[in-house]
């Protein structure tokens, strides 16, 4: 329990929302369930608000450091279990309300969804702050009045009355090239699939167009019958293998990039196996068919994790973990093992558990896949270890260790 008290607030919120769980819906009238929809939704507004406020005093007194995390972003993602977007917004947000007294007051009271701060935050901008002060701008104003705005209607009608409100202030348009507004996400869904979004500046942008219309163009067969957005996916795909197979890219972690994909042997030669027997590099899951056909123009390396095949064990000899072993590891961590973290494999290095001027092996059991800054953070205090059940713990330099989930549970 905080002493503070604010850990009997939440008791007595956690309690209150079971009441309202056990609640039976079923013989309410439509106008009654819609009354309370309302209520629910400026409810959900308000902890929502009250959520954004402590994710930024946790930015602000660095709070996720106590988890061995840098930022409250990389802390929600690994302990709240956001998705990067959510947990960015949230950071965003509580960073922007800190200039927008009067919406944040309407968004505490619930009158203001988050989804309108979203569209208000971009006007907290330096820039755009820079821009209103040199303009003698009163932003206390423009605060208030979007703030009322916001409160009265729908996320469209005040996404243009943002619009014009930041043209104003630069009613030239940005300057030309404008490389630091670029941005590329990519989110990879349960199936593995990928959808993304991303910005580009006008020169930028004639860039990407011009080598995907290359492409386009140079692939046209009699009879083809995709769609425009179809042929300009085909074509992207096709610039990443061409760059892939040209092996010019830069090298990712001791080796040059390309597609990946570990499946057990067995599984690989046997054609009656079904899908998500191999796992790609990036996490996805794909069938052994696939995994069949991608392996009919690739190498093949063996992993065995036995004293018959590939030397996983190098003992005292090699400092430097080989490729062979790092392979291993990858297979068997599949990302940063640090709680919370789970970055790529192509983000981490092999530590070394028991360091080798320690007397470590370099061998599979004493390493552990961990990206930079965990890395780091091992280094200076924190520690991981593998019991013989394999599941990771990771330990604070206190000695107590880092449970995920653990502030989310009742």
């Amino acid at each position: 329990m905080c002493s503070d008290g604010s850990g009997d607030v939440l008791a007595a919120l956690e309690a209150d929302l079971d009441a309202l769980a056990a609640q039976d819906l079923k013989g309410m009238f439509g106008p009654q369930v819609l009354e309370r929809l309302g209520r629910l939704v400026r409810a959900s507004n308000r902890l929502t608000a009250q959520l954004t406020r402590h994710v930024r005093e946790g930015e602000l007194t660095q709070a996720a450091e106590h988890d061995g995390k840098k930022t409250m972003q990389s802390w929600l993602r690994g302990h709240a279990l956001l998705a990067p977007a959510a947990a960015g917004q949230l950071v965003r947000t509580g960073r922007a309300l800190e200039l927008l007294p009067a919406v944040a007051a309407g968004f505490a009271a619930g009158a203001i969804t988050a989804d309108a701060v979203a569209v208000i935050a971009p006007i907290t901008r330096p820039e755009h702050v820079a821009a209103a002060a040199a303009a003698g701008v009163d932003l206390a104003g423009v605060d208030r009045v979007l703030a009322e705005v916001a409160a009265s209607q729908q996320p469209g009608e005040l996404a243009q009355v943002v619009q014009r409100y930041l043209a104003h202030l630069d009613p030239d348009g940005p300057e030309p090239d404008p490389t630091e507004g670029r941005s590329l996400s990519i989110v990879q869904h349960a199936d593995g699939s990928v959808s993304g979004r991303f910005e580009l500046d006008a020169v930028a942008g004639e860039r990407v167009q011009a080598a995907l219309e290359s492409i386009v163009q140079a692939n046209r067969p009699l009879g083809d019958g995709r769609s425009r957005a179809q042929q300009q996916a085909d074509a992207l795909v096709q610039l990443a293998d061409n760059a892939l197979a040209a092996g010019d890219l830069p090298i990712l972690r001791t080796a040059k990039p390309q597609v990946a994909v570990t499946i057990d042997i067995d599984d690989l030669v046997d054609p009656a196996t079904g899908p998500a027997a191999g796992r790609m590099g990036f996490g996805a899951l794909i069938s052994a068919a696939r995994a069949r056909m991608l392996a009919c123009d690739g190498d093949i390396t063996r992993i065995v994790f036995g004293p018959d095949g590939a030397p996983l064990d190098y003992g005292r000899s090699h400092r430097v973990v080989p490729k062979a072993l790092r392979r291993a590891v990858e297979h068997r961590d599949r990302s940063c093992v640090f709680a919370g973290c789970g970055a790529p494999t192509h983000w981490c290095d092999v530590h070394h558990l028991v360091h080798w001027a320690d007397g470590g092996d370099t061998n599979l059991e004493n390493s552990a896949l961990l990206c930079e800054r965990h890395h780091t953070k091992v280094h200076h205090g924190f520690r991981v270890e593998r019991p013989p059940d394999g599941r990771w713990r990771t330990y604070r330099p206190d000695g107590t260790e880092i449970l995920i989930g653990q502030p989310l549970l009742i």
